[in-house]
């Protein structure tokens, strides 16, 4: 299922003077061909609304006086009201085509049909029923903030882009507007493109934020401006090159692919950082040489540690491919976003940047200050790390347990809570509720929401989904628009608010409160709910009565609400059974009698009104009034061959009959699926529980087992392939580690630190109590990577500092050799990721566990990389005895 399978536009014709009839009419034949024709529309779907008819509501007595039944009259009106072929003939040159044409086209012409003549004698169909202007018979309703409407469902072409498709419609509908027949409304009551806009527009802002945080950074640190432009210069030009390789696989700007551009803007600068200071490093530190080609040439001596840390980045996120799933489909953008940044970034920085350096930087001005404050106290630190190596440990120890108690109690989930700007009430009433009261009890509900200050408008369905499909009469929803996000409180804080109501105000109706598109992932794997416990056994009545207590074991837990025991009874019928014998005595047969049921309840479609443009149904049927309750249908009255009238007790007898529950079976099993939502709880806890109360006595009967799916299921499923992405990550990191230095033991320190960092995400999660998600995850996936890419900036300058100092020397000069760039870069990165962190805007939610993931991870892998990796490779070079005698040129 695709995600276009959903309106994601929705407008709704409301009137105080036009009849129903008229605004589905509207509807169909003048808004639906405007807005098919729109470029990315896929289709538009009338709902609501009466569709006219033409009624013909035959009097028993009289059809009796003539000798006449229904189907008769249905006979006579599709004889009378028919346009036939007969033929061709020529004639003066040309040919004919011959036609008998005796269509109707209103509805005196219906009345005028001749039920049959004789001398001075004609029977009309006027003469025994009543014709008039009527409605289908249909038990569905649609309103809008409470008012009858007839709604327009608008679907998206796959592949189109929702934020221009919606334009598009509001142009064409700008120009039919004059068109609209006077006391007509034409409203939207939901857009989806207005929340990709408004994601955009705080992903835009979390960009150009982010931007100007890493400026201050970059400018704080070297005190250049030029360095500084030529920084950020090279964010746009990455971010462009990005955009074209989304283009070149038919990926668009969604939610997924922004966010992977506001994550990557730190990783950009993170690059031209390191190149821009390496060089600066070289010119402070005597390597600069007559001319300008220093500079090229400086570029190019960076350039294997470059690659380096740019592979390590990139090669997280070559596992993620294999991913399926909504996992993959999510991450399958966002990698190829970030991944197509960071690749474009290295080729800027390698190629693009030392160029413009050597024509925009005067390097000669700069100067690196060695013997600064924040240089000696790293030094001092460093050098009481190498005097006490136990420290380092104690303090690995320390950070693993914390993480490690982070992790056990941080809340887990599956998809980042974001806040959409409104939300789904599904609803269902008591089975065999009639669509009367269901109406009545929902108007109920529909107070509640007028009231409720955070409620800006509301499109109700009665019989019927948003997603445009049918249901009970006694089931339906409301999708609910809510004010603007600074009016109101969080979306999860409305809807308990709401629902609390509900369900203290109007006790008969069963509600499930979810916001859309968490919804509509939960439509696309087939389980919408995050609690789903699937009871099997071979009793049905034990597999019911075991729902109904796993419902009740549930339901007391905290944060558990919306419990439906899966349970569904249809509801009673009347069951009329007829006496073949009493039938027989009146020339009857069973079969016959139902005919005539059927035609005089539900009617039967005779033939059509031919008019200019819409073609309207003639029902024939017995009056409605005959048969408008159950005592009615006792005096119904039934033809018979001699023509006399019998009423219908006479020849049957009645009794209702309960309700049946539905049967649902999976691989040949009978089956019960008992859901509920889960709100302010992580999932697991949650699920935790749930098992808990499962294996209480007394709630599984005999013979009944159960499993869990829903979101719990896909969750896990979702974890598991990301915990092998994490690893296939890890084992990928290794082998270019082991590629760039050849030693073993080198990259198995690097690997351990950045195995350790990731304890600070859940540490990170946990502070900031935001869920561990697959986003979370596939943070703690790229901290593996960016950590090893600080780590390579380090490893890379201590090696080439072996060939002239000795162990301890090149540890500790490459330590603060690296100190400021590996500042920089972690700061500006941190700072780039602050305002997604921050959840600043509405969509903004989707990508901030990944930002508090990277962030986290950042601030611990800073003193690692520049604190404990010294300490451990001087550890490993001395087991090792290799020391190098310094050059004495050096």
């Amino acid at each position: 299922m695709q995600p276009n399978v959903f309106p994601f536009m929705a407008y709704a014709l409301t009137s105080h003077d036009v009849s129903l009839v008229r605004l589905r009419d509207l509807a169909r034949y003048q808004l639906v061909p405007l807005l098919s024709g729109v470029s990315g529309i896929a289709h538009a779907q009338v709902q609501g609304g009466d569709i006219g008819e033409v009624e013909v509501s035959a009097d028993p007595r009289r059809l009796a006086a003539y000798h006449l039944t229904l189907s008769d009259l249905v006979t006579a009106i599709g004889q009378s009201a028919s346009l036939q072929s007969v033929g061709r003939v020529q004639d003066h040159h040309l040919l004919y085509l011959l036609l008998t044409s005796n269509t109707v086209h209103n509805l005196g012409d219906v009345r005028r049909i001749v039920l049959r003549a004789g001398p001075g004698f004609v029977l009309h169909l006027s003469d025994v029923a009543h014709v008039t202007l009527g409605v289908e018979p249909q038990f569905l309703d649609v309103d809008a903030n409470g008012k009858q409407a007839v709604t327009l469902l608008l679907y998206q072409q796959a592949g189109s882009d929702m934020v221009s498709t919606a334009h598009a419609v509001e142009k064409a509908l700008a120009g039919f507007r004059s068109q609209i027949p006077p006391g007509v409304r034409l409203t939207k009551w939901y857009d989806q493109s207005t929340l990709v806009l408004s994601a955009a527009g705080s992903v835009r802002d979390a960009i150009l934020i982010g931007i100007v945080l890493a400026a201050i950074v970059l400018f704080m640190f070297l005190r250049n401006g030029r360095i500084t432009l030529l920084a950020i210069t090279i964010v746009p030009a990455a971010l462009a090159a990005s955009v074209l390789a989304l283009s070149m696989f038919g990926l668009s700007f969604n939610i997924m692919t922004l966010g992977g551009l506001a994550a990557s803007v730190g990783l950009v600068i993170d690059d031209v950082i390191v190149m821009i200071e390496f060089i600066a490093h070289r010119s402070a530190t005597g390597w600069r040489q007559p001319g300008r080609l220093w500079v090229l040439r400086s570029g190019g001596a960076f350039f294997r540690p470059l690659s380096g840390s740019s592979a390590a980045t990139l090669i997280v996120f070559v596992p993620l491919a294999f991913l399926s799933g909504v996992t993959g489909a999510f991450f399958k953008a966002l990698s190829i976003t970030v991944a197509s940044t960071l690749l474009a970034s290295w080729a800027l920085t390698a190629l693009i940047v030392p160029m413009l350096a050597e024509q925009l930087v005067d390097f000669s001005a700069l100067h690196e200050e060695d013997d600064d404050r924040f240089t000696r106290t790293h030094r001092t630190l460093l050098q009481g790390l190498f005097a006490r190596p136990l420290w380092l440990a104690v303090m690995g120890v320390v950070l693993a347990l914390v993480g490690g108690l982070s992790l056990a109690y941080v809340p887990t989930g599956f998809m980042p809570d974001i806040d959409e700007g409104g939300f789904v009430l599904d609803y269902q009433t008591s089975p065999g509720t009639s669509f009367d009261e269901t109406a009545r009890e929902i108007a109920q509900v529909e107070a509640i929401l007028r009231a409720d200050p955070a409620v800006d408008s509301f499109s109700t369905r009665i019989g019927a989904g948003f997603g445009g499909d049918l249901a009970e009469p006694n089931m339906g929803d409301i999708v609910v628009h809510l004010v603007a996000q600074t009016k109101r409180a969080g979306i999860n804080a409305v809807m308990s608010r709401i629902g609390d109501k509900i369900t203290a105000q109007v006790p008969g109706v069963d509600t499930d409160l979810h916001q859309l598109i968490g919804d509509e992932l939960g439509d696309m794997t087939g389980v919408p709910q995050p609690i789903d416990i699937r009871l099997a056994g071979t009793d049905f009545a034990q597999l019911s009565a075991t729902a109904q207590n796993v419902a009740k074991a549930i339901t007391p837990i905290a944060g558990v609400n919306s419990v439906i025991n899966g349970i569904t009874p249809a509801g009673d019928a009347i069951a009329i059974n007829i006496d073949p014998v009493r039938a027989a005595m009146h020339g009857l047969d069973p079969a016959a009698i139902s005919a005539q049921l059927s035609n005089a309840l539900a009617g039967n479609v005779a033939s059509q009104t031919q008019g200019a443009m819409i073609a309207r149904n003639i029902r024939v049927r017995l009056d409605p009034a005959l048969a408008n309750n159950t005592d009615a249908l006792a005096r119904l009255p039934i033809s018979t061959p001699s023509g006399a009238l019998v009423p219908l007790g006479a020849l049957a007898n009645f009794h209702v009959d309960q309700g049946q529950a539905e049967i649902t079976r999976n691989n040949l099993a009978q089956v019960v699926d008992v859901t509920a939502r889960l709100d302010g709880r992580g999932l697991n806890a949650g699920i935790a529980d749930v098992k808990a109360a499962l294996a209480k006595p007394g709630v599984l009967g005999p013979g009944v087992t159960y499993t869990l799916g829903g979101i719990y299921a896909q969750q896990q499923a979702a974890f598991a392939g990301l915990l092998r992405v994490f690893l296939a990550a890890m084992a990928a990191e290794f082998l270019l580690l082991l590629f760039l230095y050849e030693r073993f033991s080198w990259a198995l320190a690097v690997m351990s630190l950045s195995l350790l960092s990731t304890s600070a995400v859940f540490i990170g999660l946990y502070v900031t109590g935001i869920p561990l998600n697959i986003t979370a995850l596939m943070g703690l996936v790229m901290i593996i990577g960016i950590a090893t890419e600080m780590a390579i900036f380090y490893v890379s300058e201590f090696e080439r500092l072996l060939a002239e100092l000795t162990v301890r020397e090149a540890l500790i000069r490459a330590a603060t050799t690296r100190l400021r760039p590996i500042a920089m870069t972690t700061l500006a990165a941190i700072l780039t990721l602050l305002p997604l962190a921050l959840k600043l805007g509405q969509g903004a939610g989707m990508q901030q566990p990944l930002a508090v993931a990277i962030i986290a991870g950042l601030a611990v892998q800073f003193p690692l990389v520049l604190g404990a990796l010294p300490v451990l490779l001087g550890l490993i070079e001395q087991r090792s005895h290799k020391t190098l005698v310094p050059d004495a040129d050096a």
